[in-house]
């Protein structure tokens, strides 16, 4: 089994335990910590993800791993928020936090610029309208995104 397959057998086995605890599973990441596993499970709800979340998820995913036994060697499990600074990966991901600030890197130069800085105006199926500094506003096609970040605000 590659690790995609492995990826998403473990996505299968966790996804239903982590909905039923009323949270979103935003994204696993599964590689080498040394001789053992690592298995990073990032989750997320509307109004944040607290520690308390972290820690309920954890014990729940742990139990259903024990379970479905789907890692055949030892691993290290670590479950946390996406952070503040998020990947935006999706098109619901835009239009969840329409109005925020992102960063956006694109494959190919818009208006000869591959990097911006700008709020979310309106987010669509296939392509998302930033509202840059000095009332600009660019469209970017979602195929075109290499890298988007929600910014800091402080």
């Amino acid at each position: 089994m590659n690790t995609e397959e492995l990826k998403n057998k473990i996505i299968g086995v966790i996804s239903p335990a982590i909905n039923a605890l009323g949270l979103d599973l935003d994204r696993v990441e599964f590689g080498k910590a040394g001789r053992k596993g690592l298995l990073r499970v990032f989750i997320d709800k509307r109004e944040g993800v607290t520690i308390d979340d972290c820690e309920r998820v954890s014990r729940e995913i742990a139990a259903a791993l024990e379970v479905e036994d789907p890692i055949p060697y030892s691993y290290v499990l670590e479950v946390s928020s996406p952070g503040l600074d998020r990947p935006l990966r999706e098109p619901k991901d835009f239009k969840r936090f329409s109005g925020k600030t992102i960063r956006v890197t694109t494959r190919e130069p818009i208006e000869r610029q591959t990097f911006f800085i700008g709020e979310i105006a309106e987010a669509g199926e296939n392509e998302v309208a930033l509202l840059l500094p000095k009332g600009r506003e660019i469209v970017i096609p979602y195929k075109n995104i290499s890298k988007a970040r929600l910014e800091v605000e402080v």
